[in-house]
């Protein structure tokens, strides 16, 4: 019996990998947006699409961020000032989208705007601060999508959503974690719905990598401000110790955990783009398959005590 079992389980495991490896015969004439490509995995997206033949339409913030990418970047690929916390510029990033595809509609849109800041302690934030992160990660991305759907289900194309480790395991406050994890519920929705107009959805899901969003400067200086406007009676509370250590926390995760190597994450959003038979979620990083995942499914209580370990404790806690 058990050589039954190992036998189909092999098979089954070989099936799958000839499957995953099956992609597509040519990339030209397939337009891909992507969100996000003034730094980061974005940037480094568009680049790599772009010498692949894909037909890439880069969105950028700010336009230091498109010109800079105009200048790596062959002349067929393409950029946009757009902000996705702004419904005018999503709606003018339609219509230009729409003049650039024709009829062939939208092969590839890739969600990977993203902002983190604020996070820390739950109780040091305000409602004001949630939304500014939801308002891009969340918000900015199901606009986004709504938006070209009608053009992805002409090409019968599909959807890269940029969601996190942090959107299976919520390890710290803000509306960051919150955001990823309204992340993996849209994207699971999308696919589901998109699946009868042959539209495939798939999540990345990265670990820690050396990005804007990881930089250190970025969230010390955010930290020290939530920590200045706090009342003197809770700043109490955490005592004088709690601050620092919380740093050096923060500190040792962006220099011992971070990956400098983007393309752990990129490769798999060209996975997702190019595959036959894209993945449904994406793993990216060796932090994100050996560390976060796993510790997401133990029950609750072992890793509220792990993170309790990790984490500076404050000067009055119930003991």
């Amino acid at each position: 019996m058990w050589c039954y079992v190992l036998f189909a389980s092999f098979l089954w495991i070989a099936v799958w990998f000839l499957r995953d490896r099956q992609t597509l015969s040519s990339f030209k004439d397939k337009h891909v947006l992507i969100t996000g490509c003034d730094t980061g995995f974005g940037n480094m997206l568009a680049k790599r699409l772009d010498k692949k033949g894909f037909c890439v339409l880069a969105g950028c913030l700010t336009q230091k961020g498109a010109d800079d990418l105009r200048r790596a970047s062959s002349s067929n690929l393409r950029t946009i000032l757009l902000d996705v916390t702004n419904s005018e510029s999503i709606r003018k990033a339609v219509e230009w989208v729409k003049t650039e595809v024709g009829e062939k509609g939208l092969f590839g849109l890739v969600n990977n705007a993203g902002v983190a800041n604020p996070i820390g302690p739950t109780e040091w934030m305000t409602v004001e601060d949630y939304r500014k992160v939801l308002a891009v990660n969340t918000f900015g991305m199901i606009e986004v999508s709504l938006a070209f759907l009608p053009l992805l289900k002409r090409a019968r194309g599909r959807v890269v959503n940029t969601s996190s480790v942090l959107g299976r395991l919520s390890a710290n406050g803000g509306g960051y974690c919150i955001s990823k994890y309204a992340v993996e519920a849209f994207s699971d929705s999308l696919r589901r719905d998109m699946y009868h107009f042959g539209v495939k959805v798939s999540i990345v899901e990265p670990g820690f990598f050396k990005t804007a969003v990881t930089n250190l400067d970025s969230i010390e200086s955010s930290l020290q401000q939530l920590w200045d406007r706090l009342s003197p009676e809770s700043q109490q509370s955490y005592g004088a110790d709690f601050f620092p250590s919380y740093l050096k926390i923060q500190k040792f995760i962006m220099d011992i955990i971070c990956d400098p190597d983007l393309s752990k994450v990129t490769n798999c959003m060209e996975h997702a783009l190019q595959a036959k038979h894209p993945r449904t979620r994406y793993s990216a990083g060796w932090d994100a398959k050996f560390m976060w995942l796993p510790v997401s499914y133990l029950p609750a209580f072992i890793v509220d005590a792990a993170l309790a370990t990790v984490l500076p404790k404050p000067a009055h806690r119930v003991r």
